[in-house]
């Protein structure tokens, strides 16, 4: 009996501390993610990994219970990843009938590590096979200035950055493989095999259209501002080299027309959605030719909040839709053509300027400046906020 006694009471000691390092890996995981959370927003590290591990009762400095905080970790296979935070937890156990062998508490000691979010998404490519799904070829240049480049796509290659062209972002995230990495500047990291981003808008459609006029609208250059309001258009609009249009703010279906930008045009708008949609074989689409003025900006407020484009999700995959104006193209708020294979060449990177693009496959035909500073317009997040527990 004195042996079965003491054996069940060693079997019970050691299961109290079994409990006691779920308890503490728990903390440590909570806290791993915290830290790695408060790093994006430039918070302290150690305050947010403490306050977290005290709310499970391992409070830093309390009861023997130390807490550390390494960045980089000091062990494992993050040591060389600059951007990943590790925790460390450990409360040292009392023996009860184990002091029979030995006199030391026994430590227990729990690890986690954790990648904090690396900003959010401005490009995001939806086709989850195309090879590639974003190619940047010859001397094209895509910056994307504080923000990130993803493609879903798990083919090999994924993102294709070829010639002389050049990359530059805050990462790059591929679900297959990236060629041409050598030709990528990215300060967080390129990151393969990652798990598909989520369609920030896909539960997102526009209001039902109302009536339609099938005029065709052409706007030619006359020394005047020519202007449109919301509604529903069948015919093509077309807006001359020299000529400006002006578009009231409000939603513009697109149901089988096309939007027709020369170069050296110019079209201007606030609060306005263009909306493309059809049916059949018929699809609208725009075109916007090279140093087009573009300036149109999304609504603040109702169903395409922060959307200045929408593709119908009915529409053929692979849809054309070429919008090169180059460095005087503005979009201010989301690209959002899901089934659309994007040619896009645009945007100055200006430190108040929003574009997000969320598209089928895109290619690059020339120099890209892309920034996110889309607070006003509340665009969709790409991408997530929330730091990922990797250890």
């Amino acid at each position: 009996m004195p042996v079965l006694v003491g054996t069940a009471g060693l079997g019970t000691e050691v299961g109290w501390w079994y409990y006691k390092h779920k308890n503490m890996q728990s903390a440590a995981d909570s806290g791993a993610v915290s830290a790695a959370t408060a790093a994006s927003a430039g918070a302290d590290l150690l305050s947010e990994a403490n306050a977290v591990t005290a709310n499970y009762g391992y409070a830093n400095g309390a009861n023997n219970v130390t807490v550390t905080v390494n960045q980089p970790p000091k062990t494992g296979s993050q040591t060389s990843n600059l951007q990943a935070i590790e925790v460390i937890v450990s409360q040292p156990q009392q023996r009860l009938l184990s002091a029979l062998f030995g006199s030391a508490p026994v430590p227990v000691t729990a690890r986690a590590v954790a990648l904090p979010n690396s900003g959010t998404g401005c490009v995001l490519a939806l086709n989850a096979s195309a090879s590639p799904a974003v190619n940047v070829s010859g001397s094209n240049q895509l910056n994307l200035i504080k923000c990130n480049l993803y493609s879903n796509s798990s083919a090999s290659p994924s993102l294709n950055v070829a010639g002389s062209a050049a990359v530059s972002a805050n990462l790059v995230g591929v679900v297959g493989e990236v060629s041409g990495a050598s030709n990528i500047t990215a300060t967080n990291g390129i990151k393969t095999h990652i798990r598909p981003i989520a369609d920030p808008y896909a539960n997102v459609s526009p209001p039902s259209e109302p009536s339609c006029t099938n005029a065709k609208i052409t706007v030619n250059s006359n020394g005047k501002t020519n202007s449109l309001s919301p509604g529903c258009y069948k015919g093509n609009i077309t807006v001359n080299a020299g000529a400006t249009l002006s578009l009231d703010p409000g939603i513009y279906y697109l149901d089988g027309a096309n939007l027709s930008v020369a170069g050296n045009a110019t079209i201007t708008g606030s609060g306005v959605t263009l909306v493309f949609t059809g049916s059949g074989s018929n699809w609208g689409t725009a075109s916007i030719g090279s140093n087009a003025i573009i300036d149109l900006t999304a609504p603040t407020s109702g169903a395409t909040k922060g959307i200045v484009m929408y593709g119908d999700r009915n529409m053929p995959v692979g849809t054309a839709f070429n919008l090169t104006g180059g460095a005087t193209q503005n979009f201010g708020g989301a690209i959002y053509l899901p089934r659309a294979n994007l040619s896009f060449s645009g945007g100055n990177g200006t430190s108040t300027s929003c574009t997000k693009i969320i598209v089928d496959t895109l290619t690059l035909s020339g120099t890209s400046n892309l920034q996110v500073n889309c607070s006003a317009l509340g665009t969709a997040t790409i991408g997530t906020q929330t730091a990922q527990l990797i250890e």
